[in-house]
C-alpha cells in the first residue's frame, strides 16, 4: 500500500470537524468513540480487521501485520459487553509504530491505554476480557461507525471523533479542507471583532419560506 507523508502531514494539520465538512458531512464515524489512548489527534491509512463480537485472535494478527504509520480501522460488531483489546495488546502495537487503533468495540485497562504514546478511539471501555478462538477477516472493507471502511482509506481522528476519507478522493478533500480551515480562522477573527457578518442566517430563512419575527 503506498503511503503519502507529505499529504498525511497536512491532514495532521486540520481540525477532524473540518475535514468531515468538506465531505458533505456524510464520512464521520457515529458519536460515541473516544479517544482513550495518549494521542489525541492522528491521521493515517486504514488496515481494516473484521472481528467476532467480543473475540480479538484476528485483531492480535492485523497488528503483527500493520506496518508503522498505519491505522488499524476494527470492526466489532460495536459489542460493549466484552473488551477486544488491552494494555498489553495495544502496548505491542505501539512498540511496533502503529499510529491508532479505531475499535467499533469496547477496549479495557484505560488508565495505562492514556500514558500510550498512540491513539486509541473505542465505544467503551469494560474489564471483561475477550476470547481468542476467531473467525475474522483482514484486509476487507469493514464497517465501522456506520462508515464503510476500504483498506487504504485516510483515518482521521481527534477528540471530536472519527472521519473515512476515500484513498481516490484524499487529495481532493485535504485541499477543500484546508480552504474551509482558512474561512473558519477568519470568522473567528470577525467574532471577536464583533464584524461576523450573520446576514445569512436571515437570508437563509427567508429561502426557505421561514417567517421568523424580529
Amino acid at each position: 500500500m503506498s503511503r503519502d507523508p507529505a499529504l498525511i502531514e497536512r491532514a495532521a494539520a486540520l481540525p477532524v470537524a473540518n475535514i468531515g465538512d468538506v465531505m458533505n458531512r456524510m464520512q464521520a464515524m457515529r458519536g460515541g468513540f473516544r479517544a482513550f489512548g495518549g494521542q489525541r489527534s492522528v491521521v493515517g491509512h486504514a488496515v481494516t480487521v473484521r472481528v467476532r463480537a467480543g473475540d480479538n485472535l484476528m485483531l492480535h494478527r492485523v497488528i503483527d501485520l500493520a506496518q508503522p504509520g498505519d491505522v488499524v480501522v476494527c470492526d466489532g460488531g460495536g459489542d460493549l459487553s466484552i473488551a477486544v483489546a488491552g494494555d498489553l495488546m495495544i502496548g505491542h502495537a505501539t512498540r511496533r509504530g502503529l499510529a491508532a487503533l479505531i475499535i467499533d468495540g469496547a477496549v479495557r485497562d484505560i488508565d495505562n491505554l492514556g500514558k500510550m504514546d498512540i491513539g486509541v478511539w473505542a465505544c467503551g471501555a469494560t474489564p471483561a476480557g475477550p476470547y481468542k478462538d476467531g473467525p475474522g477477516e483482514i484486509g476487507y472493507p469493514v464497517s465501522c461507525g456506520g462508515q464503510v471502511v476500504m483498506p487504504g482509506d485516510l483515518i482521521a481522528a481527534d477528540e471530536d471523533g472519527v472521519v473515512v476519507i476515500p484513498r481516490a478522493d484524499a487529495a481532493a478533500v485535504i485541499a477543500a479542507a484546508e480552504a474551509h480551515a482558512a474561512k473558519e480562522v477568519q470568522a473567528t477573527a470577525a467574532i471577536a471583532a464583533g464584524t461576523w457578518d450573520r446576514v445569512w442566517v436571515q437570508e437563509s430563512l427567508a429561502a426557505k419560506g421561514c417567517q421568523v419575527s424580529r
